[in-house]
């Protein structure tokens, strides 16, 4: 799933009271906030450091996963018998690979979206929105 940003010119709204004077502007919205923070330069490098730090994470996941696959495969190949060995008649390799990479996999998953989270949560603090 990929998220679109959907953006138009405002258009001036000016609220009327029931005296029929103009009332002051609302508020900003959490929304207007991170919509100046991204258009400022400084809400720019935040928005460029968020980018960098969920592509830094992405590709720490993926390398750590492949490191264990290679692991894998490097333990198979040069423990000699081990492939070979048979786990309530299953080859051993297929074990390994059914009972022990999906744990890491769930692993991997869980700290991924805690830590996506937590960059997340340290770039809305920096855009101003709480």
């Amino acid at each position: 799933m990929t998220r679109v940003r959907v953006t138009a010119p405002r258009a001036k709204v000016q609220r009327v009271s029931a005296q029929g004077s103009a009332a002051l502007p609302a508020a900003r919205s959490a929304a207007d906030s991170r919509e100046a923070a991204e258009e400022s330069d400084a809400g720019q490098v935040f928005v460029r450091s968020l980018i960098r730090s969920q592509l830094r994470l992405g590709l720490v996941v993926a390398g750590g996963f492949l490191l264990i696959l290679l692991g894998f495969r490097l333990m198979l190949g040069l423990v000699p018998g081990l492939a070979a060995s048979k786990i309530a008649g299953l080859p051993f390799d297929w074990v390994l690979l059914g009972a022990g990479i999906y744990p890491v996999i769930g692993l991997g998953a869980w700290l991924y979206v805690r830590t996506a989270a937590r960059n997340e949560a340290r770039y809305r603090e920096l855009a101003g929105d709480k």
